[in-house]
């Protein structure tokens, strides 16, 4: 199947419509991560494996964000930022990282795909000031819950809403979340060719909880 086909049929799984343009947009910036990545070791991802690790995976949480001003905290090479941006022109998108050659390839990508939807921050999140809190904080693999939660705090407002993207469901983490953050929600992503385990788990704040509750799992 040709890879545009196949990556809008397996988007339409993950109820993502996109558009020719789109998914040629998502195809060629796969196709440059990889020609980058040959030179700068920026994902471990083969390239036969970016539509489904990074494209499909990133926009797998697509209805679950919230609002029009998303950060993607510690976005590495632009994910699930920059697949996200091209998809939600109505939102505006702003990638989060540390490290500068990831962020390079970011701003390099960012003007390849012609988003003006997009701004890149060279920064630890947890040193940010920002003038009014995000709507949504993606995370992906970024740190363990309670971790995540504090260093995204100074992006969060009281009605954020704070999005991680999981491996297998974080029992441990889980019970180590304290007040005033609880799960909103949780659901098992299945992602179209990706045989590993995925979970999403939707933070918010509730200051009246004198705990975090959670499910015991997602299924």
């Amino acid at each position: 199947m040709d890879p545009a086909e196949r990556l809008t049929q397996d988007a339409a799984i993950l109820k993502v419509t996109l558009t020719p343009q789109d998914a040629a947009r998502l195809l060629s910036l796969t196709e440059e991560l990889a020609r980058w990545n040959r030179s700068y070791n920026l994902t471990a991802i083969a390239p036969a494996d970016m539509l489904t690790h990074h494209l499909l995976d990133s926009l797998a949480v697509q209805q679950d964000l919230h609002g029009t001003r998303i950060a993607d905290a510690g976005t590495g090479a632009g994910f699930p930022g920059l697949p996200l941006a091209v998809c939600n022109p109505q939102r505006h998108f702003t990638l989060i990282d540390a490290t500068a050659k990831k962020l390079r390839f970011v701003a390099h990508a960012v003007d390849l795909l012609g988003l003006s939807n997009v701004t890149v921050l060279h920064a630890r999140v947890e040193r940010l000031r920002v003038a009014a809190p995000f709507d949504t904080v993606l995370a992906r693999a970024f740190a363990p819950l309670p971790e995540l939660l504090a260093k995204v705090a100074p992006l969060c407002g009281p009605d954020t809403r704070v999005i991680a993207m999981k491996g297998r469901w974080p029992e441990g983490e889980i019970a180590a979340l304290k007040a005033p953050w609880v799960i909103a929600s949780s659901r098992e992503l299945s992602i179209p060719g990706l045989h590993a385990a995925r979970c999403l788990i939707v933070l918010t704040q509730s200051p009246s909880a004198p705990t975090a509750a959670a499910p015991s799992s997602p299924l």
